[in-house]
């Protein structure tokens, strides 16, 4: 089915492309597990409509709104799009551009309250791969004595080539 959906998925790229400074503000925060350890994608097509932020596992939407959600046509819009996410399982947050602009973090924190009270839910730790966490917290397995993956082995074999020249893909005949 996800390769079905071609108009979506080209147009959650060009939303992902075209993206709010307030949506890349709280992409920071959400993007690699960096809130909790949970995964969001962004611009996820789900039905007819596109969702700002989405934990998949959670069934978490975050919408971020901008000022074209201040009328009451495009507030009936929101209700009804709510309506049918609310439907299809998914529970919708929503902030203001502004509310971002003025405390990230706080809104960080109402997302983290809103991934914990969902049902099901099981604590997670922070991802080892998490930016958050920092190399002394890490503790690695007992099979493995280092953190870091193994590095290659060194190349083995004749002599480095060149880079090719502007023509050298080009011969004399």
């Amino acid at each position: 089915m996800r390769g079905l959906r071609f108009i979506e998925t080209r147009r959650s790229r060009e939303l992902r492309r075209d993206a709010t400074s307030a949506e890349k503000i709280m992409w920071g925060r959400l993007r690699n597990r960096n809130l909790g350890g949970f995964k969001f994608v962004r611009q996820e097509p789900i039905g007819p409509f596109i969702a700002d932020f989405v934990c998949r596992e959670c069934k978490l939407i975050v919408e971020i709104d901008g000022e074209t959600h201040s009328n009451q046509e495009e507030i009936a819009a929101d209700v009804r799009r709510s309506d049918y996410l609310n439907a299809q399982g998914y529970q919708v947050i929503r902030f203001t551009n502004q509310q971002v602009y003025e405390n990230a973090d706080a809104v960080a924190e109402a997302i983290l309250a809103a991934l914990s009270r969902r049902p099901g839910l099981i604590t997670r730790a922070p991802h080892p791969a998490s930016p958050r966490l920092r190399r002394e917290e890490f503790t690695p397995s007992p099979a493995r004595s280092s953190p870091l993956p193994p590095a290659s082995p060194p190349r083995r074999g004749g002599a480095r080539r060149s880079p090719p020249s502007a023509h050298g893909s080009l011969r004399a005949r």
